[in-house]
């Protein structure tokens, strides 16, 4: 089940989505979902839709309502193409991590009203570059994110990238689970052990995992690299990760 919001945040309107179970009776455990790159379309409210039906409440945002309203991609269209992916850079390129942690705060108040939400414990998950949002969001508000995930992440732990959460991680008490692309550009080898090293010094309770063979957006089921096993098995995880947390 699905319903729309809007939620009044310090940059503007965050057009939203709700999902929970279609049998949802009271409150549940709460979620909150960030869309890879290619921002809100059917697959993702698809992906939503299924976390939901696990027994979550889940709050989906448009992370680029500072520049459109909905789909970022018009219909027929894909971030692939070459007419599309400057855009989305663009609008990318406003999310900084100062405006990341006004929306989380606008997303956190939104939990806290909204009735499909029960109280306490949040978990939060990201792909492709929204897997840095999941774990910016649980260093910022660590009393409050149980769990965070990230799925095929983008440069978590670029050595040129001064705003990487790889420099925040110790302020993280909830669990987090990542699991990587077999072979992913966006996030090599020496990235995977930089991050790894930085949560286990700190002494995070983390777990990543490297999905052989799955390439980088196996989950997206709009992408031509789309995984059908790696999927499945990103939901098995997911759901691990969320009941041993929240419940």
């Amino acid at each position: 089940m699905k319903r729309s919001i809007d939620i009044e945040s310090a940059d503007g309107t965050i057009d939203a989505h709700i999902f929970t179970p279609e049998t949802a009776d009271g409150a549940l455990p709460a979620v909150v979902l960030f869309t890879d790159i290619g921002g809100l379309r059917p697959c993702y409210h698809d992906k939503a839709q299924a976390v939901a039906d696990g027994g979550y409440a889940v709050l989906m945002p448009n992370i680029y309502y500072r520049d459109v309203a909905g789909p970022a991609v018009p219909e027929g269209k894909s971030f692939r193409d070459e007419d599309v992916r400057p855009t989305l850079f663009d609008y990318a390129g406003h999310l900084t991590p100062e405006a990341q942690a006004r929306d989380f705060q606008a997303l956190l108040s939104t939990l806290d009203a909204e009735d499909e939400f029960a109280a306490g414990a949040v978990g939060v998950v990201g792909y492709c570059m929204t897997g840095a949002f999941a774990l910016r969001m649980a260093a910022y508000h660590p009393n409050r994110v149980a769990a965070a995930a990230g799925f095929h992440s983008a440069r978590l732990a670029a050595t040129d990238d001064a705003d990487s959460p790889l420099h925040i991680v110790d302020r993280i008490q909830g669990r987090v689970f990542l699991g990587h692309a077999d072979g992913d550009q966006l996030m090599p080898p020496e990235q995977i052990g930089r991050l790894d090293q930085a949560m286990a010094a700190a002494g995070v309770d983390f777990t990543t995992e490297l999905f052989k063979g799955a390439a980088h957006g196996y989950t997206a089921k709009d992408a031509p690299v789309y995984n059908s096993a790696a999927d499945q098995r990103h939901y098995t995880r997911l759901f691990t990760l969320f009941s041993e947390t929240l419940g």
